[in-house]
Parts: structure tokens; sequence; C-alpha cells
């Protein structure tokens, strides 16, 4: 493609940090690992963090540090990545969906709220795309000290609601590091980040097979550490987040002035006062999806579809829990709308042009 989806950055800096490392750290629980927990903490305005291999196993551990187990419901959204529910799953929980808002694509607060009954132990919204959840509405869900909120940000770093960083709201905030996030450690890698020194803790003691000494352990863990390389790559990127943040800003401000005018096609939720989004993806929505993802990769622009199935149907989720078309309507009808346009920091100005151009030329051909 002449235009990618996504661009990770590697360079000289984060290749030399790798090397050092390796030459120098454990391979397993280096000084590096350390220190990115700290910084990160840092960076989110709490007080711990605790690494892991994957944002899915941040999410599976704060919902079993915090308790959550087989008596338990947790509500979250259908349209996610289906690690967030499968992260309910492997806790032992039930998930249970609440459709989502048409204009943010996270959870609607509404449909949360008539989804709570005596067994939900949790909420857990998600940041999508970089874009805030409305979590005034998540936290009145709890303020009956009877609920717990774990934030999904593993599309969200850095992103902003009310002028705090996402992931300081909930008991746990958790992240991923997957290579196309906004951040990454050059592989898998997750995050989760906490207030609650005595969570941190567990989540350290479950990512690290339930030890609480080389031969003792309190609880069944798993094997689920970042690796110090990852760690040291991480460390480097952390530093340059900020900057990168701004410029996908720049870059979705953009395409809003270049496609506002473009009939039947809808612009993702623009930042507000409350709101600083991140945009891990620039998703637009037309009900011909389809068609003109097809021309867009005819001219060189890739694509990406997030998500072309929502997570109560796929195929394992229908066979466990006999969910059906029809059940969440707006999270189906999004499936079948949403496309993610071209977003990486390093994006020039007439990319942005050039795929502007082209969408132009499929909605109003003769132009």
């Amino acid at each position: 493609m002449k235009i990618p989806l996504a661009m990770p950055v590697f360079d000289e800096e984060m290749k030399n940090a790798a090397v050092d490392a390796l030459q120098n750290e454990k391979f397993v629980m280096g000084e590096s690992v350390f220190k990115f927990e700290e910084e990160f903490a840092r960076y989110c305005g709490v007080k711990h963090a605790v690494s892991t291999s994957s944002g899915t196993f941040a999410l599976q551990f704060a919902l079993q540090a915090l308790h959550v187990n087989s008596k338990d419901e947790v509500v979250t959204t259908p349209f996610s990545f289906i690690a967030t529910a499968n992260s309910v799953y492997w806790a032992g929980a039930t998930p249970v969906f609440a459709d989502i808002d048409n204009k943010t694509y996270n959870i609607n607060p509404n449909e949360a709220k008539q989804k709570v009954t005596s067994e939900t132990k949790a909420i857990l919204p998600v940041h999508l795309y970089g874009y805030p959840s409305d979590l005034d509405a998540a936290a009145e869900l709890t303020e009956d000290g009877k609920h717990i909120m774990i934030e999904d940000c593993c599309q969200a770093h850095g992103a902003k609601y009310r002028g705090r960083k996402v992931g300081s709201f909930g008991s746990v905030g958790c992240f991923s590091f997957y290579p196309v996030k906004n951040m990454t450690v050059g592989g898998d890698g997750g995050m989760a980040v906490t207030n609650d020194e005595e969570v941190a803790k567990r989540i350290g003691r479950l990512r690290d097979c339930g030890r609480i000494s080389h031969y003792e352990h309190d609880l069944i863990g798993l094997t689920a550490r970042l690796n110090t390389v990852n760690a040291a790559i991480g460390r480097v990127q952390l530093r340059k987040l900020e900057e990168w943040n701004q410029k996908r800003r720049n870059i979705a401000q953009m395409y809003d002035k270049l496609l506002n005018d473009v009939n039947g096609l809808e612009l993702p939720p623009s930042e507000s006062r409350e709101i600083l989004p991140v945009y891990h993806l620039y998703v637009v929505k037309t009900n011909r999806r389809n068609e003109l993802k097809a021309h867009l990769e005819g001219e060189g622009i890739q694509c990406g579809i997030h998500y072309p199935i929502p997570i109560h149907l796929q195929p394992i989720y229908r066979q466990l829990y006999g969910f059906r078309e029809g059940d969440f309507p707006k999270s189906e009808l999004a499936s079948n709308q949403v496309l993610s346009l071209p977003m990486y920091p390093e994006m020039e100005e007439e990319a942005v042009k050039q795929v502007s151009h082209s969408i132009h030329d499929f909605f109003t051909p003769n132009t």
C-alpha cells in the first residue's frame, strides 16, 4: 500500500535501549521493567503500575485481583476487540453486554444502567479508538460501593477526561502495547495501573506464577511477565508519546477539515472541553463502507474495519451464551458501517490530502 493504515516506530534510540537491556540486564524482570512501571504510573497520575505480557492479561488480572469470580457479572460493551470480554471469561465471571452510543461507539450509560443486577460486580467501559468513555456515568454506577469500575484503556494511552488521564478513574486501568497502539514495546505487552497498593501487589503476583517468594506461591498465577527488552523499548516510546498523540490530533483535525463536506460520511467525535482523545484510530461511518474500502485500497490506501463482528456475534460467544442477531442493534449497525482510515504520527499532510481526495472522488465522482 502507498499509504498504510498504521506505521509503528522503531528508531535508533529504541534499538540501542533494547541492545543495552539484552547485554546488561536480566532477560526477565530486569531493571528496565521496574523503571518502566514507575514511569508509566507517574505518566498516568497514579501510584502503582504493574506490567504484563499483554493488555488481555492486564484486564484479566485486574478482575481477579479485585476478587471478581464465578458468582459475578461484569457489564461491558459488545463493540470492542474480543479480548475485553475474554478477560471477563478467564476471570471466571459472566460478561453482560450493554449497547453503544451511536456517536462515540462507547458503552451507552443508560443501556449499562439497565444491565446492572444483584449479580453485577464490575463495570468495564472501553475507551474505544482512543476516545474516552463517559466516566462520570460509569462512576455513578459504582457510588453505592457494591460495584467497581475497571477501565479498558488499551486504545487510549494519554487520553484525558475532564483534565485527568484515563486509567486514573477506575479501581484499575488497563493498557495494551500491541505494535499498532499509540505506543508499543516492540511486541506484545500490557500494563495495569492503580492507586491501591494491595491490588497492585496481587496483580504482580498473578503475572509471576502467583509467587510471594522464589518457590512459595499463594495464588494460582500465570507466567505473564513483560520481558526486560520490551520494557526498555517501552521506556523510550513513553517519552515520545505526548508528541505522537499531538501529531495524531493534528492529523485528525486535517481529516475533519477536509472531509466535513462529504455527504454520506460521518466523522468521529472531536475533542471538547471535557474530552481529549488520542485517535488510536480515525474511524468514519458510511452505509457504503465496503464499497469505499475497496475504492481506497484500489488506490493504494490501506483501511481497516474495527470491528466487522461484534463480540456477541462471534461464534464462541453465540455458543457459550446464546447471543443472536438483533441483541445489540447499535453495535451490529456500527460493525457494518465503520471504516478506519490511515492514522499514524509520521503521516504527512500530503498523504492526508490524498486520502481525502480519494474519498471525495468516491462520493462525488464527477467533481
